[in-house]
């Protein structure tokens, strides 16, 4: 199923044609190798739908992985960059809100000034409005005082008052009339009606002395008669009688009756009833009179003091109104006041969450300021990535799809013939297009290295080829590199190893099928057991719902976690076309660069162990320290690009701060891991010498199989000389004489070694050619292919 590819016809045309030249350039090549190097492969159409299906898989995955990468990248970028513009957002609404709340802070204080000005003549109104108050009070208690004295004192008279105002009430209208019928009243009754008629200031009449002649007296008879004309109306003016304002000159006139014996109602009683009560009334009138100027100063005294409380009262009224216009003023300042107060904690609030927020702000963006510009330019590198991901995935699936068996520099050229057919045919693609910089996973290819793949860039080719290989690898591995790489990647993952020669090797395979466990079958020939193809060609289908796959003649679940490796140590293989399109074929020969590093790190650990220790240790610790700065590196993107405000979140903050420090620490840790590493290297690099004295004289046997193909010697046996002769090499206090010595020997010693399993005729030969090659190396001939001397001796 072919990805949508997103391209201009232009564009797709130029890919169809590519992919034709792709396939023939290989046929082509594939015949050159042949001639060149004695080597066969075969192209066949499997192996253009091969290419295809790669293409199609590898694009659609690579283009996500971009896509994403990018999104997340450029997710995290905008919100770093939209947080720095946030910062100068900030920093203006700062601006803007710290006058605010310095009016407001102002507006406070002023306005907190006022209460505490009012308050204070609050305080002192309401001292006097107290001290006033006390006054009325002093003064109400001495008007009560006053007032029940001289209430105290008329009560006195007023039982004497109620007892004639009583009496009163029992005469009748005949009562009166009876005496006023009395045509010679009693001296009793005339004397009770004098008083009364005094009381109510009836003018006597003046009437002759009996026996003095000439003289007159007042007799009050006949007017007090007349009173008596009406007695409903007389006993009611007796009753409403005006007892408060009687004259003195009436009392006057009254006293001598008052003081006379006679005048008693006891004694009126006896003469009339009707007087009786007139003469209570009069006593009663008189006494009250009495009583009543007895009090009256008290009175006066009340008045005045009634009339002063009023004036104090109308001073406490006035005090009191202004009091209380002052409270409410007061209130209302209180009202302003908390006013105040609220907008200035807003602002203030405000301000300190706009410096917390431009606090975190700056906190991100200082933390992450280095990740940006790396950030800026991983997503331009992705975009470009992007734009050019149909020319770089087209010439790494045709590296996949058909390089495999090729050596490094044959690939080499195929590579550069691809890309200038991309610029011919205008497909788009990078500069330099290569299988392990499109493809490649820095993180997994360093523990690759880890497990025992060879440094160089042909194994790491070879890597990449594995991971996206569509069919199983078989590799071409005459020194057990691949052999050796396989058990150590593979090893906590329960590997599987067998042989064909192995009785059971079947049953091996099936368990490793059925439980999803890696299954490497090594040192295989030239043929291979029919009985394995099912699992060559991945021929699952579907049964009961479960992937099954038929192995010999049982059929077993087939696990998606399985994986088949299979070696041979063949240095030359011929396979056949039909297994050729069944497996990848991958070339694991060793490459000069890959043996010569390997050399160096043995002549090392012999030489100064406690420096290759050291160096294997950095090497571990520095890829476990970029996993884990990888890591890290992810995580800060994740959480910033998946923080809807990164500003105020808070827990990121942290956590980006955590993550950057333990980044910051690893980067040191690595960059002084790194500097130790490069004082060791330039230690190693003293040995360098030896490791390419001796990668020479390893190719030089190695090229014997061009002689005969009887002429082969395994790496490990190579080995073997090379680190004897470490040992025997004589010592020397000079690293340089150190060096020497080691390369003449073990090249003495090699020589020695060989020769014993040389024909004679070829002696002399491998003696020129090993020569040849040191010469060349130390730049004592000019360049010579050591090739031309092996072919020239084939046609003596």
């Amino acid at each position: 199923n072919m990805p949508t590819l997103d391209a201009d016809d232009n564009v797709v045309n130029g890919l169809v044609k590519l992919c034709q030249e792709i396939h023939q350039s290989v046929a082509h090549m594939t015949q050159k190798y042949r001639e060149e190097m004695s080597r066969y492969n075969y192209v066949t159409p499997t192996s253009y739908l091969e290419l295809l299906n790669i293409f199609s898989k590898i694009f659609g995955r690579k283009k996500d992985e971009l896509v994403l990468a990018k999104k997340r990248t450029k997710t995290g970028l905008d919100k770093l960059l939209a947080t720095e513009k946030d910062v100068a957002k900030l920093r203006v609404e700062l601006n803007e809100m710290l006058p605010l709340l310095d009016q407001a802070v102002r507006e406070t204080n002023e306005t907190m000034a006022k209460i505490a000005e009012d308050t204070s003549n609050t305080e002192v109104i309401k001292t006097k409005v107290a001290s006033e108050e006390e006054q009325v009070l002093k003064k109400v208690q001495e008007t009560r005082a006053i007032a029940s004295e001289a209430s105290d004192r008329l009560a006195e008279a007023l039982p004497a008052l109620e007892a004639a105002l009583q009496s009163l009430e029992v005469l009748s209208k005949n009562d009166i009339n009876e005496v006023r019928a009395l045509q010679r009243p009693p001296p009793g009754v005339k004397l009770t009606m004098e008083a009364v008629c005094i009381l109510k200031q009836v003018e006597p009449l003046k009437v002759p002395v009996p026996g003095k002649p000439g003289k007159k007296e007042d007799d009050y008879w006949e007017p007090g008669r007349g009173l008596l004309g009406d007695a409903g109306k007389f006993l009611q003016s007796l009753r409403d009688f005006d007892k408060e304002n009687i004259p003195e000159i009436v009392i006057q006139k009254l006293q001598k009756h008052i003081d006379s014996p006679d005048f008693d109602p006891i004694k009126i009683e006896k003469t009339s009833k009707a007087c009786k009560s007139l003469c209570m009334w009069s006593r009663a009138m008189h006494s009250f009179y009495m009583i009543n100027k007895e009090v009256a100063p008290r009175k006066e005294a009340l008045a005045n003091a009634e009339a002063e409380l009023a004036i104090v009262k109308e001073v406490l009224a006035t005090k009191k109104r202004e009091l209380k216009k002052l409270e409410e003023g007061l209130r209302t300042l209180q009202v302003k006041y908390e006013d105040a107060v609220r907008k200035k904690n807003e602002y203030e609030t405000k301000v300190d969450e706009c410096n917390q927020r431009i606090i975190r702000a700056e906190r991100l963006t200082t933390g992450l300021g280095d990740e940006k510009v790396r950030w800026q330019e991983n997503v331009a590198m992705l975009d470009h990535s992007l734009e050019n991901v149909i020319g770089d995935v087209l010439v790494s699936s045709g590296f996949v799809a058909y390089l495999g068996p090729f050596t490094a520099e044959y690939r080499d050229n195929m590579v550069k013939e691809w890309i200038t057919k991309l610029t011919a045919y205008q497909v788009p693609h990078t500069e330099h297009p290569e299988l392990v910089r499109v493809l490649g996973d820095a993180v997994k290819i360093r523990n690759w290295q880890l497990a025992g793949l060879p440094k160089d860039n042909l194994s790491v080719q070879n890597g990449v080829i594995v991971q996206y290989s569509n069919r199983w690898p078989l590799f071409i591995d005459p020194q057990g590199q691949a052999n050796k790489w396989i058990k150590n990647m593979e090893k906590n993952t329960g590997l599987d190893v067998m042989k064909l020669s192995d009785r059971d090797y079947l049953r091996t395979l099936e368990n490793s099928i059925r439980f999803g466990k890696p299954c490497l079958l090594e040192n295989v020939g030239i043929d291979m057991d029919p009985a394995l193809e099912p699992v060559l060609l991945r021929q699952t289908y579907r049964q009961s719902g479960s992937t099954v796959i038929k192995l010999g003649d049982a059929v077993i679940p087939y696990h998606d976690d399985f994986r088949f490796y299979i070696t041979t140590k063949l240095p030359n293989p011929h396979y056949s076309p039909e297994i050729s399109v069944k497996v990848t074929l991958v070339n694991f020969t060793l490459s000069p660069s890959g043996l010569e590093d390997q050399m160096l790190a043995r002549v090392v650990a012999e030489e100064r162990p406690d420096l290759e220790e050291m160096k294997n240790t950095l090497i571990i610790s520095n890829a476990t320290m970029r996993n884990e700065l990888k890591a890290l590196e992810d995580t800060i993107l994740e959480k910033l690009s998946t923080s809807e405000n990164p500003v105020d979140d808070i827990e990121l903050i942290t956590a980006l701060e955590a993550s950057k420090a333990k980044s910051t620490e690893i980067k040191t840790k690595m960059q002084a891991a790194e500097q130790t590493e490069k004082d060791i290297d330039m230690t190693r690099a003293e040995y360098v010498p030896v490791a390419v004295n001796t990668q020479i004289l390893f190719f030089c046997v190695s090229d014997l199989a061009n002689v005969d193909p009887m002429y082969q010697y395994s790496l490990e046996w190579f080995t073997n000389i090379f680190l004897t002769s470490i040992q025997s090499a004589p010592r020397a206090d000079v690293l340089e004489k150190r060096i020497k010595n080691i390369n003449e020997y073990f090249t003495f010693s090699l020589y020695c070694n060989v020769c014993r399993s040389l024909f004679e005729k070829h002696k002399l030969l491998f003696a020129f050619l090993l020569t040849v090659r040191i010469l060349m190396n130390q730049k004592k001939i000019q360049m010579v292919s050591s090739d031309l001397f092996i072919y020239k001796y084939y046609r003596i």
